[in-house]
């Protein structure tokens, strides 16, 4: 077995440990805890008590995630911080044209009166989610990772960094992108870097934005313009990884000036708040989502590229599906950790996340150049699928998480 092996001292017992506490990681404890109160979780997390009161950016959640949200009772905690977003705009040109074209126009709601998706600053939704989970007894150690695991026939033995260890039925590793967890389970991943990067920042500016969402594929990357509550907004800027480095290491003024050069002068002045980071990009799918005793979800088991604005949701999907496969394995009385238990929230998720890392990889390579046969394609589709309601529908649809297969209840909006 090529698992790293843990210390044999006598442990501490739970049902399920749940390695990274970020939306994910919490989500899915937060959903288990609240149809099973009677299994314990342990939830642990690297990162220092309140860095994440630091993370200035903004989150997209489709309308299926808004509906488990509320589900759980952590909409009403934030939502008068989010922004709906009314519409959608997708333009093709670029940086130095005076005017961009808009090829192709959504309207923002999924079904009458249900917006297809929010804007809400990452700390009120973090927050609240810690919360609730505090509010059901969830043990939240901050500043703690997995350094080793051995799985045995009926458990298994996480180490913890500075001493200590839980037996648990299920570890459950919501751990990130480069996650040591899905290392120490010897699950391979199929990865490639894409040589971009992706400049995120957070803009105030003069005139309103209505709610109007915009993503400007332009030759280095697409621009996407996310509405945030009151007259700000949330960027995701792509670049080559080189180009983005220059952008966020430059000085305020040459910053400045790249920036309203993709954004424009529609919505007046910009100032930047906060500050800018970059993120390297790439697609990361896990070989297998699922060993014995192990389950991975969030971006441990797929990192996609942002352009479709779907990463968030994926792991969203994932915490649902996840808790719905263990609390319904839970009232069977089947082992929560068993592989063939496990392996139902894998089928579960893993076509939809293949199919959108396939996607977004696409979109990515047909979009982020200036071949003039591509654009003329493009052009041409973009337009097409502009005047045909069917395909608008089906794109909103996905956009908002309310895919047309089976679907988890709690992005249905209705208990486990």
């Amino acid at each position: 077995m090529s698992d790293t092996r843990a210390a044999t001292t006598a442990a501490e017992q739970a049902d399920i440990v749940i390695a990274g506490a970020g939306y994910v990681g919490l989500t899915t404890a937060v959903a288990i805890a609240d149809a099973a109160p009677h299994l314990k979780i342990v939830l642990v997390d690297a990162a220092p008590e309140g860095v994440w009161k630091k993370d200035g950016r903004g989150s997209a959640v489709a309308a299926a995630a808004v509906r488990m949200l509320e589900r759980l009772g952590i909409w009403e905690k934030v939502k008068d911080e989010t922004q709906p977003i009314t519409e959608m705009i997708v333009t093709d040109s670029r940086t130095s044209d005076p005017v961009r074209p808009v090829f192709l126009t959504f309207g923002g709601e999924a079904k009458p009166g249900e917006p297809f998706a929010h804007m809400l600053p990452n700390t009120a939704l973090n927050g609240a989610l810690r919360e609730r989970a505090k509010a059901l007894g969830i043990d939240i150690r901050q500043g703690m990772a997995v350094s080793g695991i051995d799985r045995q026939m009926a458990a298994i033995r996480v180490a913890l960094t500075g001493g200590g260890t839980v037996d648990a039925r299920l570890l459950i590793a919501c751990d990130g992108v480069r996650s040591t967890i899905r290392d120490m389970a010897g699950i391979h991943t199929v990865h490639w870097d894409y040589g971009q990067s992706g400049i995120v920042a957070t803009v105030a500016h003069e005139r309103p934005h209505e709610g109007r969402a915009e993503e400007h594929f332009l030759p280095s990357g697409p621009f996407a313009i996310l509405p945030l509550k009151g007259n700000r907004s949330s960027l995701v800027w792509t670049e080559p990884t080189r180009e983005a480095e220059r952008l966020v290491n430059a000085d305020e003024m040459l910053f400045d000036h790249e920036l309203e050069q993709r954004f424009g002068h529609k919505l007046g002045a910009l100032t930047v708040e906060g500050g800018r980071r970059a993120f390297p990009l790439g697609l990361t799918l896990a070989r297998d989502f699922v060993k014995p005793r192990i389950a991975l979800a969030g971006d441990a088991a797929h990192g996609i590229h942002p352009i479709a604005g779907q990463g968030l949701n994926l792991g969203f999907k994932d915490a649902a599906a996840l808790a719905e496969t263990i609390v319904e394995a839970d009232r069977l009385g089947l082992d929560i950790g068993a592989l063939d238990v496990l392996e139902t929230y894998q089928r579960w998720r893993r076509f939809d996340t293949v199919q959108m890392g396939i996607t977004t990889d696409v979109l990515n390579r047909l979009f982020s150049n200036d071949n003039p046969l591509l654009r003329a394609a493009r052009s041409f589709g973009l337009s097409l699928v502009d005047r045909a309601p069917p395909l608008k529908d089906f794109f909103i649809g996905q956009a908002a998480g309310l895919s047309r297969g089976p679907s988890p209840r709690l992005l249905k909006g209705e208990p486990i």
